[in-house]
């Protein structure tokens, strides 16, 4: 295996005058073999008594330097050659982290910092830092960040045209179907995707756009939300605070207390029994016994007790005796002679 040790460095530092040695050191973070915190350009302007563009100008002399050693050192060269075909092999775009990952399986003490001296000197490829969309990453040339992002920007808006379907567990298929039809191996596709925030997977392997509440919660309403329609059935509010610490769906701890006044004044959510709650989206309806009963009876006409009961409890928790003596309110039922029930009329 091939080490990049502190010998290595000193090659590629070699010809620089002390000061521009430090500047270097200090700006690409070379110190405790390569992963010290880089340092900007008003910090080592203080620490020599000269100004931001003065250390502009020192670091850029340093990297003209340093850019013939490299063209000398073949162990820089055939980092650099190897990096590029990674690159190359997958689409352009990589992964800042995934890239330095394959490297060191072949590059011993190869770090990110002594990365970005090798590529502030060669210019050999480039590398985006993160941002609002994007991870850090680095890419080949233009015209791969170009294809990549025009790439993403597609799929997204693909994905906003069918976001029922994704949400249904669709993603995998629709990307495989979407990478057909651009005639792109889908490993690149994938490497393109692993650059963008845009689209999230949380704890349950959901995947989506990463704006969508449905995958990527923000509020802990949201959170109640997810886990419920996970659930499928009504959960205690206890349990819906368990279930979503239990998810790590954010790093804050949810509270019962909190939960409980979340699911009390929103309206996707549904009492369904004593601290039990279900979505309605799932079906549940909220009411008394006799309002469900009604509600029920309005809807399918005439029923049996047993029938009754059996609706009831679909949409409510309620106990088989709890619906029996709310069915037996003669001012809002009326027993048939063959047993069943109907709305008195009034």
């Amino acid at each position: 295996m091939n080490q990049f040790t502190p010998k290595t460095l000193e090659n590629l530092l070699q010809g620089l005058a002390d000061r521009q040695r430090k500047v270097v050191m200090g700006r690409f973070g070379l110190e405790n073999k390569g992963k010290s915190i880089k340092q900007t350009l008003e910090a080592i302007g203080r620490l020599f008594s000269i100004t931001r563009e003065r250390v502009r100008q020192i670091e850029a002399a340093s990297l003209r330097t340093i850019a013939e050693n490299v063209k000398e050192n073949s162990l820089a060269q055939n980092l650099i050659r190897d990096a590029k075909k990674i690159l190359k092999d997958a689409g352009g775009v990589m992964r800042k982290d995934a890239l330095i990952d394959m490297l060191s399986k072949a590059y011993e003490g190869i770090t990110e910092n002594y990365i970005a001296l090798l590529l502030a000197a060669s210019h050999a490829f480039e590398v985006h830092p993160e941002d609002d969309q994007f991870r850090a990453f680095y890419f080949a040339d233009k015209e791969a960040l170009k294809k990549a992002e025009g790439f993403i920007s597609q799929w997204v808006k693909q994905l906003r045209t069918k976001k029922t379907a994704i949400l249904n567990g669709t993603y995998h298929a629709e990307f495989k179907d979407f990478v057909k039809g651009k005639s792109l191996p889908i490993e690149h596709a994938e490497n393109y995707m692993a650059v963008s925030k845009l689209i999230h997977m949380n704890s349950f392997s959901d995947v989506g756009l990463t704006e969508w509440s449905e995958v990527n919660p923000k509020t802990i309403r949201d959170r109640i939300h997810l886990v419920l329609r996970k659930k499928k059935e009504p959960v205690h509010f206890t349990d819906i605070a368990k279930l979503i610490n239990e998810a790590r769906l954010d790093h804050r701890t949810a509270l019962a207390s909190t939960v409980h006044n979340e699911l009390i004044k929103d309206p996707r959510f549904v009492l369904v029994g004593r601290g039990f709650y279900g979505l309605a989206e799932h079906g549940y309806e909220p009411g008394t016994a006799q309002e469900v009963i009604s509600r029920i009876l309005k809807r399918n006409g005439p029923m049996k007790s047993g029938e009754i009961v059996q609706a009831v409890q679909k949409e409510r928790l309620f106990k088989h005796n709890t619906i029996l003596v709310n069915l037996q309110n003669k001012q809002l039922f009326e027993r048939q002679t063959d047993g069943t029930y109907k709305m008195r009329e009034a």
